[in-house]
């Protein structure tokens, strides 16, 4: 079960014989016999999914296990150039951008650039 903190304050504050004074400068009387405080049944919630993690985050994870052992300057040295670098482009970007640079060629030539286009 979860209790929240000032619950579980006030209980321990009931048992211990501590009593909250309404004004800090008069002490409070201590209570005639220790009270045991009588806790609230909290249903159970079930926690909460994980959430997913984004792209960045897995990327800043890859690149945490690599930079294992370095250390300073190093270490900040290569998270910045791990994190900047760019994904390897896909293959559907890669059609789009060879096909953009393919116009007006026709036949074979248009079939040799855009494998030549591809492989690289």
């Amino acid at each position: 079960m979860r209790y929240s903190l000032s619950v579980a304050a006030l209980g321990l504050a009931l048992i211990s014989g501590m009593a909250f004074a309404a004004d800090p400068a008069k002490p409070a009387a201590a209570p005639a016999a220790p009270a045991v405080a009588a806790t609230p049944a909290v249903p159970a919630t079930p926690a909460a999914p994980a959430a997913e993690k984004t792209p960045q985050q897995n990327k800043m994870g890859a690149c945490n296990k690599e930079a294992e052992g370095k250390k300073g300057d190093e270490r900040k040295a290569f998270m910045k150039s791990c994190l900047s670098a760019k994904k390897p482009e896909t293959q559907q970007s890669k059609m789009k951008t060879c096909n953009a640079e393919a116009t007006g060629k026709k036949g074979d030539e248009r079939k040799a650039f855009m494998s030549e286009c591809l492989k690289k």
